[in-house]
């Protein structure tokens, strides 16, 4: 069993920057694969960002705006949010891929973990 705790959302204002947090427990942590997904009221959760090894993955909508990394001695993922925008508001998912193998980083079925999410507010 894998537990997730995001930590680190809040209110901000447009332009303005956030550093999300995701704390994993599990002796493995840096063989797993870790993503955030975020949830709009109304919308669909989407992909933020994943990384897998090395490897990173972004959505479109946030290239060159966030970027996703982890410290493998802390079990802790993070992404650095800048320039936020009010259409980035959500609640923000962590998840975590556990299992052996290579899946797409971008696809919620993916990942086997979730955390219970975190507010981010971006006001105009």
């Amino acid at each position: 069993q894998v537990q997730l705790i995001e930590s680190g959302g809040g209110l901000v204002q447009a332009g303005g920057s956030l550093r999300l947090s995701c704390a994993a427990s599990g002796r493995t942590f840096s063989s797993y694969a870790m993503g955030w997904f975020r949830q709009a009221p109304g919308k669909e959760r989407e992909f933020v960002a994943g990384i897998r090894w090395n490897n990173k993955d972004y959505a479109d909508s946030v290239k060159g705006r966030f970027t996703i990394s982890r410290d493998n001695a802390k079990n802790t993922v993070y992404v650095q949010m800048n320039s936020l925008q009010p259409e980035d508001t959500a609640v923000y998912y962590c998840a975590a891929d556990s299992r052996p193998g290579v899946r797409s980083l971008t696809t919620p079925d993916t990942y086997n973990y979730w955390g219970q999410g975190t507010q981010v507010t971006v006001s105009s």
